[in-house]
């Protein structure tokens, strides 16, 4: 069964670094699922989007960093909720460039990271405007 109400809304951060000069992206894997994914949270109130993705690299990936407080862009998936229920989420990604990796963070037991360049982090992600992100994220800029 699937809600077709307005789309629950979720703010993510797209960690990254520059190595050489080219960006890398950190993944984690969902909890339920193990797949590969950005960190990110539901909406809260009086929490700015940008700091509550912060706040989601912080929990799920044990990474801090710059958070751009402008949107790099949006997506929606489909979040499983348990077996037979789904809803629909909107997505609002912000850049975060990580200065600090962690070794200890609130989520560790429960999920992997992992460093890939970006054309490696669309190929292991399932969301389609997720992957257009991480690709735009390898084009150097003129």
């Amino acid at each position: 069964m699937m809600s077709n109400r307005t789309p629950a809304t979720q703010y993510a951060a797209l960690p990254f670094r520059l190595r050489n000069g080219r960006p890398e992206i950190l993944l984690v894997t969902s909890r339920e699922t193990k797949r590969w994914i950005i960190p990110k949270g539901w909406a809260e109130e009086g929490v700015k989007p940008c700091a509550m993705a912060a706040r989601e690299a912080y929990e799920e990936a044990g990474v801090r960093g710059t958070v751009d407080h402008r949107p790099f862009g949006n997506f929606r998936y489909m979040k499983r909720l348990s077996v037979n229920k789904s809803v629909l989420c909107a997505v609002t990604v912000f850049l975060l460039e990580v200065e600090e990796v962690l070794d200890e963070w609130p989520e560790k037991g429960q999920r992997e990271r992992r460093w890939l360049t970006p054309s490696q982090a669309a190929l292991a992600v399932g969301e389609s405007g997720l992957v257009e992100m991480l690709l735009r994220l390898g084009i150097p800029p003129d």
